[in-house]
């Protein structure tokens, strides 16, 4: 077990405090992420403290110089995310202080995170342990999807979502994922529109799209085969045409990322997912996650 950490920390010349993340925070917190050319916009910093918890670090003068949170998946394990820290502190060992703090308030739950490039080194001396990389797509729609080019569907129909289809998206994220992130899925459905596959009467796929950043992001995409995620993803993609749009997903090179790729959305960066503690359930049925709902709760 890692040790307990200290409340403050001497920088030559800074001392630090953490203090627990509140919403008056956002305006702050959105100025650190912009200097570390994070997109994220005031309300999607609003969502992620409302369902999660977090610490701030602060200098002797109140300036706000480090984040990082965490976020329940249930009971049996936890997810990190929004560690940042101002770029003049990097290499004073503020992430790493930061991370032990967080580290001690979830406990003996199992830890899953995307590192960035920069963070990779410091989640490795912590212990975690690679997983698999995380492709981040993004760029401006340059064209519409010609819907006859793409691979067979099979048995089943797309069609855009109805608020009737909530509690089968819900059901389908929770064995997907394989773990619990019900309330903020709730939340979010609601802030999206998008795409179901249905066959045989049930929900079997989905895809929403929601306000992110620079525009508009798609996740979390849940479907059994890349062909269905095509055939969710391209009227999203036809209807942003011209707009920023973006995607992360864990898939390989193959259809999907050359699909993104052919319509605007280039491969920009990628993280790696990595584990700690207790392992990762594995998921329920054949769906899986091919977007994520984004890089903090995964």
């Amino acid at each position: 077990m890692h040790q307990t950490m200290q409340l403050t920390k001497m920088l030559d010349p800074y001392e630090l405090r953490a203090v627990p993340m509140t919403a008056a925070d956002i305006p702050q917190l959105h100025e650190l992420s912009v200097s570390v050319v994070w997109p994220h916009r005031p309300e999607d910093w609003d969502l992620v403290i409302r369902h999660g918890h977090g610490l701030v670090a602060r200098d002797e003068i109140e300036r706000l110089v480090g984040s990082t949170m965490w976020f329940p998946l249930g009971e049996s394990h936890a997810a990190v995310g929004m560690v940042i820290t101002s770029p003049r502190l990097q290499d004073h060992g503020t992430g790493r202080w930061l991370m032990g703090l967080v580290m001690d308030q979830i406990g003996d739950r199992g830890m899953v995170l995307n590192a960035t490039r920069p963070a990779y080194r410091l989640y490795i001396s912590l212990g975690f342990m690679p997983l698999a990389p995380v492709f981040q797509h993004n760029g401006e729609v340059t064209a519409s999807p010609d819907t006859a080019q793409l691979p067979a569907l099979g048995p089943g129909k797309v069609r855009p979502l109805l608020p009737e289809d909530r509690a089968a998206i819900l059901g389908l994220d929770r064995a997907a994922f394989a773990l619990d992130r019900t309330a903020v899925m709730d939340e979010v459905i609601g802030l999206s529109h998008g795409t179901v596959l249905e066959r045989g009467g049930q929900v079997r796929g989905f895809a929403l799209c929601r306000r992110f950043g620079r525009g508009h992001v798609i996740g979390p995409v849940v479907a059994e085969t890349e062909a269905e995620v095509l055939h969710l993803i391209a009227p999203i993609v036809a209807e942003h045409r011209g707009q920023f749009l973006r995607m992360d997903t864990r898939a390989p090179d193959g259809p999907l990322r050359r699909f993104l790729v052919a319509h605007g959305l280039v491969h920009h960066d990628t993280v790696t997912r990595m584990a700690l503690g207790r392992a990762l359930p594995a998921p329920e049925g054949d769906a899986r996650t091919f977007g994520l709902l984004n890089q903090a709760f995964g």
